[in-house]
């Protein structure tokens, strides 16, 4: 191949590259759900934060979309995943006290649809201030381990979430720009070794 032709492959390429970093790239999904091997007390108090701080948690209550399978851990993904995603994913925002983690498979079920981004959650990123009253008006019927009468899917008095940073989310690149970098770096590459060779 000629070297006019082979900058005019390369030239291409850097162009899909630069439609994909516009927005055309391939965004990883990713949710927050439930640990299963934690207490119920802790995930009790994780749950009664995320509906008290912001999360969507009308559709685990007894005539919503996801109330079934009534299980605490089933209840603590939906909520745990609508906070995160109403925070838009930040760094965070999925941990609950070392009771949530990422996933990267969809734990939606039959009519229950868990959201993926903040568009779908229908939130805003801004962090209100949690009340200790519960965000439905109503209690749940989801059984609580805590002694205590605290309404179910509010925030217990004294309880908060830790701002911790350990979360993978975190710690994961989005391929939306990784892989564009890659092309794009690896255009250059080619580029700088091919056009230099052909001018030696």
């Amino acid at each position: 191949m000629g070297g006019a032709a082979e900058l005019k492959v390369v030239l291409v390429l850097m162009m899909v590259v630069v439609v994909m970093i516009g927005g055309g790239g391939v965004e990883a999904q990713s949710w927050c759900v439930a640990r299963s091997n934690v207490s119920d007390k802790a995930l009790q108090t994780a749950l009664d934060y995320a509906c008290g701080a912001g999360a969507d948690c009308a559709p685990i209550q007894s005539n919503g979309l996801c109330y079934l399978p009534n299980t605490l851990v089933s209840h603590a993904s939906y909520a745990f995943n609508s906070f995160y995603q109403r925070k838009g994913q930040g760094s965070g925002t999925c941990d609950f006290s070392g009771t949530a983690n990422i996933a990267i498979s969809d734990p939606s079920y039959g009519s229950c649809v868990f959201p993926s981004s903040l568009s779908t959650a229908g939130g805003t990123t801004s962090t209100p201030t949690p009340t200790s009253t519960p965000t439905t008006g109503t209690t749940a019927s989801t059984p609580t381990t805590s002694s205590t009468n605290t309404p179910v899917y509010s925030l217990a008095p004294g309880s908060s979430i830790p701002t911790t940073d350990t979360n993978k989310a975190a710690l994961r690149p989005s391929i939306t720009i990784v892989l564009p970098f890659s092309l794009l770096l690896s255009s250059f590459t080619y580029l700088f070794t091919h056009v230099v060779s052909v001018q030696r």
